[in-house]
């Protein structure tokens, strides 16, 4: 009873605390860590030690399936120079640097000791890193590279801590590093593609939703497994699965089993992460105790630790300058079309905080260790240190820098032109498809199709005090969905439904209302946004090329609708021939009809603040 409550207590006490931290907006694991702290000296608060099995066994690899599994394959592999240049090379320079300033500030240390704490404080964690990177709006690729590097890091500095290790013993010979290595990322990423290739066999024949998200729960936990015992990388092996299995969802999972996984995990990832936050904060009340107890004076111990935060903040910004422009050389970035600047290679040095890994391996370092106390309260004030000095400064810097983030009204033209190619598509395979259609359908089909569509463009809309089509059709239809659902539950009180027939209308009112809020809430960040819209660069045809951006017309209406007497939503302009008339969400569809009697291939938005273009013929923005 008294560890049930100590679970039940944990888990109260880090929702709370997250709670509070969102409404008084400061990151969350920040938060926890003080809170942590804080209640470590309360008297009558169980003293935690965090043991490396239950975070390297119990914790690691659901979070790192939980990451892996929402990383874009894609990205991942188009910065694959960059990240494993971080979670290799920075991993293993890391450790040399920090093992050689341990060795020579710390008297009784020896070599072998120091490269351990080296390796123990050498893996940023992405947690933090990514939650406050999100929070604060930084560019995706940064965001990319950060996530890749913390997936793997923790394997290069699990392997080079345990050969840290072996050599305080019978010592080490080089090559035999190296074959280690190779044997932990060969024969992990071999069992995570083999768990890969037997979860997707089976997920194929597949279609209970709950059995499937079951799955899944396994999976981390089993090639985690499988890979140490194998005396290979359970860190790799998780990655590769999840990385794999997250890429290939659409294609082997159906539509409900993604979203339930999707969401099982995102919650399970939520109340790790901050638990782990809140745990490493615990460890402060012990830790000092034990180093009080130290033959040490206080300056050294405070030197030693000092001295090791800002060694792991200077290496990781040496590294990466030095990765980026001797190394790298990254090309244009697909959404600007420009060279990442300096600055952006700043922002990803200064993002490198440790987390729960750090810590975790640190008690591995054997107990026969000299001045161990010590190195476990280096490894607590690197994991500290870098969470409050670079999280807490990260979003100050990234606005002097003047880093952008990413643009709604970009992303909005990019879902909107996708809806529009996949509309195409369905269009292509609906003329192929043989059938009766003496009801209609089809033209109800195609009545929906549009309207989604019409939606995804109003989003862009930009024109003040003026509610669109589809913010007037939420506004209505949310109000009649809270009257439905008054409705529904006045007859579930009276019992004459069955209870499972009212389950099902009340989550066909849920789904369609979360739909619509999310509709609704990306219109909001679109007009709260004030970021200057770019010109996205992408995929293009020769009739975008042929017709660059202009100074549209400062006429205000649409002339037909006008003689029509009918009002328009938005107003588009001819790039050949200068016409202005309304878009498809306006009741007439001037501008599609004249592209219709023209053949004139391109338009741009004529609305106040917007430059981007449409090609009628290939359906591509710019």
């Amino acid at each position: 009873m008294e560890i049930a409550f100590l679970l039940v207590a944990l888990a109260v006490g880090v929702l709370t605390v997250t709670a509070l931290a969102d409404r008084i907006d400061v990151p969350a694991p920040l938060l926890l860590i003080v809170a942590g702290v804080a209640a470590s000296y309360v008297p009558g608060v169980p003293e935690v030690h965090l043991e490396p099995e239950v975070v390297l066994l119990g914790l690691l690899p659901p979070l790192l399936y939980a990451t892996a599994i929402q990383t874009s394959l894609v990205d991942f592999n188009a910065n694959r120079r960059a990240i494993l240049l971080l979670s290799v090379g920075l991993v293993v320079f890391t450790m040399l640097g920090i093992g050689g300033l341990v060795h020579l500030t710390l008297t009784g240390v020896t070599w072998p000791a120091a490269f351990a704490i080296g390796a123990v404080v050498a893996p940023p964690d992405a947690v933090a890193a990514t939650a406050i990177a999100r929070r604060i709006g930084l560019p995706r690729r940064i965001v990319t590279i950060l996530e890749g590097e913390s997936l793997l890091n923790d394997a290069t500095a699990l392997v080079a801590l345990r050969t840290a290790i072996a050599a305080t013993g019978s010592g080490v010979v080089m090559w035999r590093v190296g074959a280690d290595f190779a044997l932990a990322a060969g024969g992990g990423a071999a069992i995570g593609f083999g768990s890969f290739v037997l979860v997707a066999w089976l997920r194929k024949r597949i279609t209970d939703p709950l059995l499937d998200t079951a799955i899944s729960f396994v999976v981390p936990f089993a090639s985690y497994i499988l890979a140490e015992e194998a005396h290979a990388s359970g860190v790799i092996a998780v990655v590769v699965a999840g990385l794999l299995l997250g890429h290939k969802a659409p294609i082997i999972q159906t539509a409900q089993s993604r979203i339930a996984e999707r969401m099982n995990w995102r919650t399970i990832a939520y109340v790790l992460e901050n638990t782990v936050f809140l745990l490493i904060g615990l460890q402060a009340q012990w830790l000092f105790r034990d180093v009080g107890d130290s033959s040490l004076s206080t300056g050294r111990i405070v030197g030693v630790c000092a001295a090791t935060l800002a060694g792991v903040v200077v290496l990781r910004m040496v590294w990466v300058f030095v990765a980026r422009y001797l190394l790298v050389r990254p090309g244009p970035d697909p959404d600007t079309g420009h060279r990442p600047p300096w600055q952006f290679t700043f922002i990803l040095g200064w993002a490198g905080m440790r987390g729960v890994v750090t810590l975790a391996a640190a008690f591995v370092i054997p107990d026969t260790t000299p001045h161990r106390e010590i190195l476990l309260l280096v490894a607590f004030t690197v994991v500290a240190g870098t969470l409050f000095v670079q999280g807490l400064t990260l979003p100050v810097i990234a606005r002097r820098l003047a880093v952008p983030a990413p643009d709604p009204m970009d992303d909005a033209l990019a879902r909107a032109t996708l809806l529009q190619q996949a509309s195409k598509a369905g269009y292509e395979e609906l003329e192929r498809m043989e059938y009766e259609d003496p009801h209609g359908i089809c033209d109800l089909i195609r009545q929906r199709i549009d309207q989604r569509n019409y939606a995804a463009w109003e989003r862009l809309g930009t024109t003040a005090d003026e509610e669109a089509p589809s913010d007037l059709y939420a506004r209505i239809r949310l109000a009649m969905i809270d009257a439905e659902r008054k409705r529904v539950l006045e007859i579930r009180s009276s019992g004459r439904v069955a209870s499972e027939v009212v389950s099902e209308v009340l989550t066909m009112l849920d789904v369609e209302e979360s739909m619509l809020d999310v509709a609704t809430q990306q219109r909001e960040e679109l007009r709260a946004s004030t970021a200057t819209t770019r010109a996205r660069r992408g995929e293009q045809c020769a009739d975008l090329e042929h017709h660059p951006a202009v100074e549209t017309s400062d006429v205000g209406v649409c002339q037909a609708c006008v003689e029509d007497g009918t009002r328009w939503v938005a107003l588009r302009q001819c790039l050949d021939c200068g016409n202005v008339a309304c878009c498809d969400s306006s009741p007439r569809q001037h501008a599609s009809a004249h592209f219709r009697e023209s053949t004139h291939a391109v338009m741009q938005s004529a609305e106040p603040g917007e430059d981007w273009r449409w090609c009628y013929v290939h359906h591509l923005t710019a």
